[in-house]
């Protein structure tokens, strides 16, 4: 397990490399720098001072080994259109969405398994038959057409739930979180369920299809055999020997949902760092999509090593294997 862990270290190192070879891309290619930080009366020795202070007179190999120090730190400058470090506009915006993807991702895991198993273990059942109906809508619709029908019924024509925004947060010191106040709840369910839905379905339709499989094991029968209950069969013998596929997709979907968390905070106008990307990318302020894009790779390389671990705890043939 350890050189396991060792060598999925070295190729996460190897990614975050190439993550951060593009990022840096983004200054050298995506517009002038000093254009975006200088206004339009600015003269042509401000504009020369200003490159001597940010160093983009010297060579690429000296830039981006100063980018990548820097980066390694946290720091990737001041934002173009605020004026304020990059590491704490993040910060700030980070627990917003955060609190998203684990509301969205609860939802996702809680009536994705659930279902999944339901419908492998009553496949002929007229329920059976509603769910997969139902789950084709998460799979077919676009995220930004499943948020705006949300928000005209439950926002605008039965006024349940707001439309947008976070709703009322409670700061506990240095992390301002909304799931400790009705409002925060009552905003956060719209987003959260939009964003959910597809990862929802791909984890319901994938335990279904290992359900289904695994029910026609030998080791199913022999347990039934031995007159264990179908509770006991279910979900101590088959819904274990279902759960490595299914770790993967997790895995996978977690890191989607923070990567894929834009359209869903752009629809709402959830106040988290998807919006602000969206935001950086209309003026053009490359420190923040830099960063924004190394987060979002550092966060796959960090889940995708966990979902490794996972493997080991999981399925002992992989230890086997391993040894």
């Amino acid at each position: 397990m350890f050189a396991l862990i060792v060598r999925r270290l070295l190729q996460s190192i190897l990614v975050m490399a190439s993550v951060s070879v593009i990022s840096f891309s983004l200054f050298n290619f995506v517009g002038d720098p000093v254009n975006n930080m200088v206004g339009q009366d600015a003269t042509r020795e401000d504009r020369v001072r200003i490159r001597q202070e940010l160093g983009l007179d010297d060579p690429i190999i000296v830039q981006y080994g100063r980018f990548l120090g820097n980066a390694i730190q946290g720091d990737f400058g001041l934002s173009y259109r605020i004026k304020r470090p990059v590491d704490q506009l993040i910060a700030e915006r980070l627990p917003a969405t955060l609190e998203l993807v684990f509301v969205s991702a609860l939802i996702a895991l809680g009536f994705g398994i659930t279902a999944g198993v339901y419908t492998g273990i009553q496949r002929n059942s007229w329920a059976s038959r509603l769910v997969l109906s139902g789950s084709l809508i998460g799979v077919s619709l676009p995220t930004f057409i499943i948020g705006i029908g949300l928000i005209y019924l439950f926002a605008v024509h039965l006024r349940w739930l707001p439309s947008s925004g976070r709703g009322g947060v409670i700061d506990l010191g240095g992390w301002k979180t909304s799931l400790l106040t009705i409002d925060g709840w009552r905003s956060i369910i719209l987003p959260a369920i939009t964003l959910s839905l597809f990862q929802m379905t791909i984890i319901l339709r994938l335990v279904r299809a290992e359900m289904l499989e695994v029910m026609q094991a030998d080791f199913i029968k022999f347990a039934r055999a031995r007159g264990l209950s179908e509770r006991a069969i279910n979900f101590s013998h088959a819904l274990k020997n279902t759960l490595v596929p299914v770790v993967t997709i997790i895995g996978i979907n977690i890191g989607g949902l923070i990567a894929f968390s834009v359209i869903t905070e752009t629809v709402f106008q959830w106040p988290g760092t998807g919006l602000m990307f969206i935001q950086s990318v209309d003026f053009v302020d490359v420190p923040i999509m830099s960063a924004y894009l190394c987060f979002v790779a550092l966060v796959f390389v960090v889940v995708n090593l966990v979902v490794d671990i996972l493997y080991f705890v999981i399925d002992p043939r992989i230890r086997l294997g391993a040894k």
